[in-house]
């Protein structure tokens, strides 16, 4: 039996035995009785769902359910936008237009919605990043955790989920590729307006900060690139 199939079933068993995080898959020999299948055709089939986060091998111990992260995705798409940057593609922009895409259209459903608590939170993060922009220290976490915090109103955690997956391969491919130019009184006026824009209930002017947000980064990388790219960049923009 093909190991693509072998993993349809154990998938299957997960959810039919309504497995959560963490808990114990059978053990080989009751999942080689139960799968009709080697011992080799199995392990196969662990191992691919391990590399998926499906499963965690814990050698010694027995097999679980894993954790079922995106990490295999944050890593195909990092993979991917540096493979397309070294073949000339607007890899990294493209990535970054799609984050932008997905935070315009959502953005506006928060507008008047989030709960104080929140409001109180996304008003000590942006506190805290006038904090250290003033001491010249970085801003990245803290911008994070600002746009964690904002989406966190919309009580999808998959959503949020897959939100922080493109913030992390975009991050680390920017990390590897370019080094981005930031004026970090930029970064944080450009967040206090998401803010006072959503916390009037104005879904318009809250869709405008946060492009004009992404329009100042696409704007940054464009100038960080070679002088051959940053032709491409600004046509595409």
């Amino acid at each position: 039996m093909a190991a693509r199939d072998l993993q349809e079933r154990i998938k299957k068993l997960i959810v039919d035995r309504r497995l959560t995080s963490g808990s114990p898959l059978p053990t080989e020999p009751e999942l080689m009785e139960f799968l009709g299948a080697s011992r080799n055709s199995v392990r196969e089939a662990l191992k691919g769902l391990q590399a998926m986060g499906i499963v965690e091998i814990r050698h010694g111990f027995g097999t679980y359910v894993g954790r079922m992260s995106f990490a295999p995705m944050i890593e195909g798409l990092a993979f991917r936008t540096v493979a397309g940057h070294h073949r000339g593609e607007d890899s990294l922009l493209q990535l970054l237009e799609l984050r932008e895409a997905m935070e315009a259209g959502l953005v506006s459903r928060l507008a008047g919605r989030l709960p104080q608590a929140d409001l109180v939170e996304l008003d000590a993060l942006v506190d805290r990043m006038d904090q250290r922009a003033a001491h010249g220290a970085g801003l990245a976490e803290t911008d994070r955790a600002f746009h964690a915090t904002l989406y966190r109103g919309l009580d999808n955690v998959l959503l949020s989920e897959v939100l922080e997956a493109f913030w992390d391969a975009f991050h680390q491919v920017s990390r590897d590729l370019v080094e981005v130019p930031q004026d970090p009184r930029v970064t944080c006026r450009q967040h206090r307006e998401i803010l006072d824009a959503v916390r009037s209930g104005d879904s318009v002017r809250a869709e405008e900060a946060i492009r004009d947000h992404f329009g100042n980064v696409r704007a940054r990388l464009a100038s960080s690139a070679p002088a051959d790219a940053n032709l491409h960049l600004n046509e595409r923009v």
